[in-house]
This record gives structure tokens, sequence and C-alpha cells, in this order.
């Protein structure tokens, strides 16, 4: 019996308490009552001898996943027959059954990672476990044994991924094998324990008609979109975090023809590409002696030399926003990437610094004649009061004027036009709607005009509405 299979047999014998999830501040009271319920002291017993006789056996790499269940199993044996509370041949089965998922999976937020509504998973100490569901936070009831247990569930993550923490190491960015994000922290940075955050990607990558159906972004600036993508058109997508930016990215990228060759560049790996040719490059932080790092910047600068069609980087945040540039700017079109800005505007300032962040002194008029020089379109998403994400701006970059870039607004967010909501039909207050504007026929013009396959009936999506210019 593999380890999946153990940790399926074992959710439905999971005691109550760890599947409740309430919103707000406090575990249900009834969860209170399982804590005093004696066969719950006796697993907690029973899984804390366990990890004080194992130790780090636990993690052994030498030892493959049958070998550990049955090492698991036959201590848990030991374990329980030492105790004098008597148990029935079916509780003893069950007891160490989801003792076994606790110690063998990733304990008890392992329900939630199997959880399709979960957004993400919170650690905040091992007795306090959030979850995001329907963009709202919510406490569970789950808890882990104590801090250890939470420190181990952190080691067998950040192993799997060729990763370390530690004391001289105290933070790390990792993934799940689904590509599911995590960041973890121990102490000493985190004062009140092991801490750590789990992003949840979903089993299936989103497709265009996933964000039409949840109003992410309306059906007419998707063909946009995919229209400005098979046009080559350089993409930066914007927003704050969790507000869906590696999501849009990810169906994006898919625009991408198939002849196309396409390396993808990231901190942890996220994108998932259905394209048969793509290569996917992933940064890799210093051991312990602190040598043999490569960062987004050196891989960036070596994609050029892998003759690439399209560079996809997963998030600028440094000195690579300078070689992303450079890449856009020397034949490189049709590139992606996302930048943490809470408006477009905003965005390009971002990227300005972080141009600086490469350590050249270049003057301000010289940084922002490449920006405006290489980025074509500018897409920005919000999270919205009901804990939905939507795309709430796509801007074209006109140009330079004296020192300002200028930005023209091809869809705008009105927020007055209660005609759209969430195309899920989510409940609540009206938020509003993305439109096209005038300055997207002129644009469209453009695009139509290099035959790229932008779709035939694309211009209609764009009504005869005032051009509205933004400055940057």
């Amino acid at each position: 019996m593999n380890i999946a299979e153990l940790l399926r047999q074992s959710e439905s014998r999971q005691p109550s308490g760890h599947s409740i999830v309430v919103d707000g501040g406090e575990p249900p009271s009834h969860g209170d009552s399982q804590f005093r319920d004696p066969l719950f002291r006796l697993r907690s017993r029973a899984q804390q001898a366990l990890f004080d006789r194992l130790g780090n056996r636990l993690f052994d790499p030498e030892m493959s996943e049958e070998q550990l269940h049955a090492h698991v199993v036959r201590e848990l044996d030991e374990i329980l027959s030492a105790e004098a509370t008597q148990l029935s041949n079916d509780e003893r089965r069950s007891m160490v059954r989801s003792i076994g998922a606790d110690v063998l999976g990733l304990g008890p937020i392992e329900q939630f990672l199997s959880d399709p509504t979960v957004t993400e998973v919170m650690v905040n100490s091992n007795d306090a476990i959030f979850i995001e569901r329907a963009g709202r936070l919510q406490l569970t009831g789950a808890q882990f044994m104590t801090a250890q247990h939470v420190r181990q569930v952190i080691e067998k993550i950040v192993a799997a991924v060729g990763r370390r923490i530690d004391e001289s190491s105290p933070l790390v960015d990792a993934r799940l094998p689904d590509g599911s994000r995590v960041n973890a922290v121990i102490p000493p940075l985190a004062v009140d324990g092991p801490m750590l955050t789990i992003r949840k990607f979903a089993k299936t990558a989103l497709t265009t008609a996933d964000l039409v159906r949840t109003g992410m972004v309306p059906g007419e600036a998707v063909e946009f979109l995919e229209g400005c993508v098979r046009d080559h058109q350089n993409i930066l997508i914007s927003g704050g975090t969790g507000s869906g930016k590696t999501t849009l990215l990810n169906v994006l990228s898919s625009f991408i023809p198939e002849q196309e060759r396409i390396v993808t560049i990231e901190d942890a790996v996220e994108l998932r590409l259905d394209q048969r040719h793509v290569i996917r490059l992933e940064a890799r932080p210093p051991n312990l002696e602190g040598k043999g790092q490569i960062s987004i910047r050196d891989l960036v600068r070596n994609s050029l030399r892998m003759r690439p069609d399209r560079i996809v980087v997963g998030e600028v945040r440094g000195g690579e926003a300078l070689d992303m540039l450079q890449a856009m700017n020397t034949g490189h079109e049709g590139s992606l990437s996302t930048l943490h800005a809470n408006t477009p505007r905003d965005a390009l300032s971002r990227l300005e610094t972080m141009v600086l962040m490469a350590g050249l002194d270049l003057p301000a008029r010289s940084i922002r004649e490449q920006i405006a020089s290489a980025v074509n379109l500018m897409v920005h998403l919000s999270r919205m009061g009901d804990g939905s994400r939507r795309v709430t701006e796509i801007a074209e970059i006109t140009g330079i004027e004296g020192d300002t870039i200028t930005l023209s607004t091809l869809f705008g967010f009105d927020h007055r036009d209660a005609s759209a909501t969430a195309g899920s039909g989510r409940a609540g207050p009206r938020i509003g709607a993305l439109r096209a504007t005038a300055a997207g026929t002129r644009f469209m013009e453009r695009v139509h005009s290099r035959r790229a396959g932008a779709p035939d009936g694309l211009a209609r999506a764009f009504p005869g509405s005032d051009v509205r210019e933004d400055r940057c």
C-alpha cells in the first residue's frame, strides 16, 4: 500500500475536529470536547512517542515509502501495546492509519491540500492553522502535535526539491509536487515557532473558459489578449499579492503557438504549459557554504543564448528587470512577465526602480525610454471586496513625452456597471465590469495590419467611447 492510498483510507477516520472549519476567530466549541476525549489523548501520546522514537529516521532518503510505512506501523503497534487503554481491533487499525497519515504525509494540513475549494493554507503555529476559501480567511480546528512536528513537515517539503532550511538559512521558498507555492520561516526569524504558507494551484491548469466563467476577465478581453500574444506583444502583468497574476500568466502563455521555442524562468516552478517546445529554468539558492547560487538574473542572461522565441519570467523583482528589457528590445518580442504593484503606473515606477537594482548608474530618462520601447501592454489585476480576482485595466504604453511614459487605457474597469458581476453567479454586491474604450480600435488596426492571426471579429469589442490617457 502506498502513501496516497494510506491517506485516502485515513481521511474518513480522522478525528472530527480536524475537519471542521469556522469563519472568524475560534474553533467550534464541540471541537474542544474532542481534545478531552480519551481516544484523542491516546492518539496524541502515541504520535508524540512515535516522533520521539523515530526522530530523523522518518526522513531517511534511503528508505522507500513501503519500508518507511512498515517501520511506522511496527513502531505504532509497540507503542499502543504498551498503553493501558484497551482498544478493539478496528479502533487500533483506525488509529494506526490516522497517525500514519499524519506522520508520512503532511500532517493535519493534508486534508486541506486535497480540498479543491481551499486556495491557501497558513500555519501560524502548531495550534493555529488558517485556510483561504472563496477569498475569505478561516480559522480551522486542525492542529499539529508540537512545533517540532511543523518543523519536520517543513523539512520534508524543502528536502524534496533540493533546498534546505536551518538556523543559518531560516527562510525558504519551495514547491509541492503539484506546483503549489511554499514559503517557510523558522526561528530565530519566526518568533512564535515555525510558520508555513502554501498557495495551492489547481490540479489542472485553468483555461480561458474558466477565467470567463469566474468573472476574472470578460470574453472580449480574452480574445484581445490572445491576439496580442500571437502578435508578439511584450506584456507585463501587475497586481497585488494573491490577485491572480501567475494564473493569468499561465493562460496567456498557453496562447503562444506550438511551433515556437519557449523558455520559462522562475524562482520556484509554477507555470504549466502544454506546448511541447518548453524549456523550464528554476533559480537555485546558495549551498551550505554560501556558494552556488543561480539567480533569476543569471537565468535571464543565459536564456538569451538558448535561441528562445519567447521568454516568460514568472516574476520580476530585482536587477533582472534590466536584462528582461534589453531582451525585449533586441529581438525577443512576445515576452511575458509579472510584477507586484497597485496600479499600472505604479508598476512602471517599480520597474524603473528594479532596473536601478542592477547596479548600473543609468539616467532616469534612459531607463524610461527603454521601458517605453520594450513594453507594449500592461494588464492589471485587483482583488475585489468579495474575494474575487478581476482584471481591472489593460493599458498600452504609447511612448514617452518629456520624462513621462504615456499610457492609453484600452480596457477600463467601470465600478458603476452592475450588469456583470462574477460569471459564476457569486452572491454579493455588484462590483462592476471591464469595458473596452475607443483607444482599442486604433490599437487593433495595428494588430490586424501585421496579420498575426488575431480573430477577425475582435474590433467589435471596442465601442465608440472617449480615449483616456494616464501619465506615469
